[in-house]
């Protein structure tokens, strides 16, 4: 199943409540979550707290993107908070493996993502270990950013990798994703979206919606 996943690093921080209650109308299937701090990417956005806060607000799954060093040190804290998908960036731990399993170990779903210009070859080692991979298509940090084209090849061959191993492991994209570009997305291999700007800017439950719809009638990739 293809699914969507609203960041709420582009909601409206003083109506949140709202703002995730017009995603669920619209169909969203995921509530993801940009862990920033100030460290691995530029920016600091929330923690626990607010994550906490809304795990009463929404029956979402949380997808917890962790764009933090060595992220794995405070997996605990983010689960206990509500998170059921934790993501961790290769790049942001020195030991991946150990980080994959530890999270593992705390009873959620865990997910490594790769910067737009990291090789796949980062994953050979845990592909079998992992329940998505996420590719950035924008340098993390920051949203409203333009989709990086030559993603799309990346995203067609890691398809092909997992196809070959026999794993039905989620792609999820992240990045400038848009209604124009989703439908390439998708034939190249990605099952789960990542869109900001294009879901909270202007009608929240109808731009949801027409993401949705538009899954729904994708073909899978080739």
């Amino acid at each position: 199943m293809l699914k969507l996943a609203p960041s709420l690093l582009a909601a409206d921080f003083s109506r949140l409540n709202e703002d995730i209650r017009r995603i669920e109308e619209g169909g969203a299937h995921y509530l993801h979550l940009d862990v920033m701090d100030g460290a691995f990417v530029p920016s600091i956005s929330f923690g626990t707290p607010v994550i906490g806060k809304l795990r009463s607000c929404t029956k979402l799954k949380f997808d917890v993107h962790m764009m933090v060093e060595e992220p794995a040190r405070f997996a605990g804290d983010y689960v206990e908070a509500g998170a059921e998908l934790i993501t961790v960036h290769a790049e942001a731990c020195r030991h991946l493996d150990r980080a994959v399993r530890q999270i593992r170990s705390l009873g959620v779903q865990v997910g490594v993502a790769l910067n737009p210009a990291t090789s796949l070859s980062a994953l050979d080692y845990i592909l079998n270990e992992v329940d998505m991979i996420l590719l950035m298509s924008v340098n993390p940090g920051f949203g409203g950013q333009t989709y990086i084209p030559y993603v799309t090849e990346k995203i067609k061959l890691l398809r092909s990798c997992l196809n070959e191993r026999g794993l039905s492991t989620d792609i999820q994209v992240d990045g400038g994703v848009t209604l124009a570009n989703a439908g390439e997305l998708v034939r190249a291999g990605a099952t789960v979206l990542v869109a900001g700007s294009a879901i909270f800017k202007g009608d929240i439950r109808e731009n949801t919606r027409a993401f949705v719809e538009l899954l729904e009638g994708c073909e899978p990739w080739i």
